[in-house]
């Protein structure tokens, strides 16, 4: 009977010693943080790939990236060069790394459940022995496109190294006045040129360039490999990034006009505005809000 009266006060000390000494409860998995729910079967039917640019996580290494996009459910990436592999390890991971951090690179993606689909953004030059550098990584890591905003008299060099390695090379806009914010000037390089050379179509930074993302998505038509998705708010400030569906980009249009041209491109989640548990959880609100998006035009 004594003992049975004791038990509670044990219970108590018992935590308050934890508190005091610093050790929390462990954690409830209601407090882990959430996976949202992504229509594979959708996406499937669409032949839509989703993956995160790693530069939404640059503030973690590379590892740490690929670990909170596996507890997102994501399962592809495109890498960029210049992050920091890991907390233990950090060298910056890129077409320079040495073959046994290139073979790291590889086990952890696996362990992670994550591919390597593209790299990017990242320089390619008419010097064939420079870009081909680029390729040989992009081949051993089995990537399917190199994203670049090449020098213009780089493209004959760069088509010849596409067509050899069977990569594609896709040409990135940045906001105005970089070389190729307009899509008027992808489509001059991209004249005549293979069908593996085309456009990471970073929906945002026309946006920010003035420009309405949907209308450029139909003025590339044909030339569209990859894209860097965004919804863009606040243009007085360049646009701050939010949860997709909320903002001034016209989502539902541009997932509309890609379903319409019928192309099969692989999506990069491409956050790049807050840092911590808040960008996880609107990168979450994003994967949803593109589910739920893909879900509709799949049953049309």
């Amino acid at each position: 009977m004594l003992a049975r009266r004791q038990t509670p006060l044990v219970v108590l000390f018992c935590l308050l010693a934890m508190f005091t000494l610093g050790v929390a409860p462990a954690s409830s998995p209601a407090d882990a943080p959430r996976k949202p729910e992504l229509n594979q079967q959708a996406l499937d039917k669409l032949g839509w790939t989703l993956g995160c640019q790693a530069w939404t996580f640059r503030e973690m290494t590379l590892s740490e990236t690929l670990d909170t996009l596996n507890g997102l459910g994501i399962r592809y990436v495109e890498i960029y060069p210049g992050q920091p592999f890991s907390p233990e390890n950090k060298a910056k991971f890129d077409h320079n790394a040495p073959p046994e951090l290139v073979e790291q690179f590889l086990a952890k993606c696996k362990s992670a459940n994550v591919t390597p689909v593209n790299y990017g953004v990242v320089a390619l030059s008419k010097d064939e022995a420079t870009s081909r550098k680029v390729f040989d990584f992009a081949k051993r890591l089995g990537l399917q496109t190199i994203v670049s905003e090449p020098p213009k008299d780089a493209f004959d060099t760069i088509d010849k190294l596409a067509g050899e390695y069977q990569i594609n090379v896709a040409v990135h806009d940045h906001p105005k006045p970089s070389t190729y914010w307009n899509p008027e000037t992808v489509l001059e390089v991209t004249k005549d040129r293979s069908p593996r050379v085309g456009a990471c179509a970073d929906v945002g930074h026309w946006y920010r360039s003035g420009l309405t993302p949907v209308d450029c998505l139909k003025q590339l038509q044909g030339r569209i490999i990859s894209l860097h998705f965004k919804d863009i708010d606040r243009p007085e400030r360049r646009g701050e990034d939010v949860p997709w569906g909320t903002g001034k980009c016209d989502v539902p249009a541009m997932l509309a006009e890609i379903k319409r041209q019928n192309i099969h491109p692989v999506f990069s989640i491409e956050y790049e505005t807050g840092k911590g548990p808040e960008l996880r959880e609107n990168v979450a609100k994003c994967i949803e809000y593109f589910s739920q998006q893909a879900t509709k035009l799949a049953e049309k």
